[in-house]
């Protein structure tokens, strides 16, 4: 009596088989990349605004996001970094996270904001964090006219464009800047002296 020869298992199904394997594995593989990257991820601070150097802080002024930091996390604040007197040392932009280097302490910063005018109007595209440089123009003969324009102070950090109400709206547009301490007796002399003060972009090609 011949012996029955068990039937030969196609090709095909020895390929879906392996193909199967790999969809497991590959799946595996995912899932413990998502898990190690949930462990990597810290709490930090993101800013909600544009915070400008010199500005007082608080936690009103920040989200907390998960961020895979790895080995550098430790130079970014998280919750509970904020205390009381914090200032923002340099200009944080909306969305930025906020590295340890950008607080420090109010009796720490060299900077704080004057109000003035400027003659000339505000160029477009001017607004909080903006760099600019004031520049003024001298009075002469009494103020009926001016000396030639020149550079009051460069690199001065816009904290916010004001729009002038009532009799104020007629006498031109008022910018409050960050300036360094040591500028502001030259600022305040500026405008009791009764200098023009317009304000230029940095970059502008002034």
């Amino acid at each position: 009596m011949a012996s029955l020869t068990p039937p030969r298992r196609a090709f095909w199904a020895d390929i879906r088989f392996l193909v199967g394997i790999a969809l497991v594995a590959l799946s595996i593989a995912s899932v413990w990349l998502i898990i190690s990257a949930a462990d990597d991820a810290v709490p930090a601070l993101q800013a909600t605004r544009t915070i400008t150097q010199g500005e007082a802080l608080s936690s009103d002024d920040f989200r907390v996001v998960d961020v895979g930091l790895g080995s550098v996390a430790d130079g970014y604040l998280g919750p509970g970094d904020i205390g009381a007197g914090s200032v923002a040392a340099r200009t944080l932009r909306n969305g930025e996270l906020v590295p340890t280097s950008a607080l420090t302490d109010a009796d720490s910063s060299r900077s704080t904001t004057v109000v003035i005018q400027s003659s000339t109007g505000i160029p477009e595209g001017v607004e909080a964090g903006t760099v600019v440089e004031i520049w003024q123009a001298p009075p002469l003969d009494e103020g009926r006219s001016y000396d030639v324009p020149r550079i009051l102070v460069a690199d001065v950090i816009v904290h916010d464009v004001l729009d002038p109400e009532g009799v104020l709206a007629d006498t031109g547009s008022q910018l409050e800047v960050v300036i360094d301490r040591a500028d502001v007796a030259d600022v305040l002399a500026a405008i009791t002296g009764g200098a023009a003060l317009s304000v230029v972009p940095v970059g502008s090609g002034s």
